[in-house]
């Protein structure tokens, strides 16, 4: 599994995301482009910033305990749960950033349709992986 491309790719732009909200975070991004316009100040931003940043991180881990570069890690069944939950929020969050405000936050939905589809590659391919061993 640590070869999938899908993989690969998926920790790839988590990174890049962690890093874009660190930006955020840190106010060198101001944060009136992101979370659809809707944040009102400083402590609101704080609040979103650190939740999306803990929730991406625990992504990357499942995602790497999923290809086993982790030696910890939840129960395979656990993992697809979560994956499969992931699927679901990232296609429901790629409907949520098409009625942004910003078009910058608009072209997310690119972002967070490609997260579903890729996560989806990730977890039928270690589903094929399973059955034929």
């Amino acid at each position: 599994m640590k070869n999938n491309p899908s993989l690969k790719l998926l920790l790839t732009l988590l990174s890049i995301v962690i890093v874009f909200h660190l930006c955020i975070l840190f106010k060198i991004i101001p944060y009136t482009i992101a979370w659809g316009g809707q944040l009102q100040n400083d402590s609101e931003m704080y609040v979103f910033e650190v939740i999306s940043i803990v929730i991406n991180l625990f992504l990357g881990f499942v995602l790497m305990m999923k290809s086993n570069y982790l030696k910890f890690y939840f129960k395979e069944k656990i993992v697809n749960i979560i994956l499969w939950f992931f699927v679901v929020l990232f296609a429901l969050n790629t409907l949520g950033n098409l009625f942004a405000k910003t078009t910058f936050e608009k072209s997310f939905s690119i972002l967070t349709l490609l997260y579903a589809f890729l996560i989806w590659r990730v977890v039928k391919a270690g589903n094929k992986k399973t059955k034929t061993n």
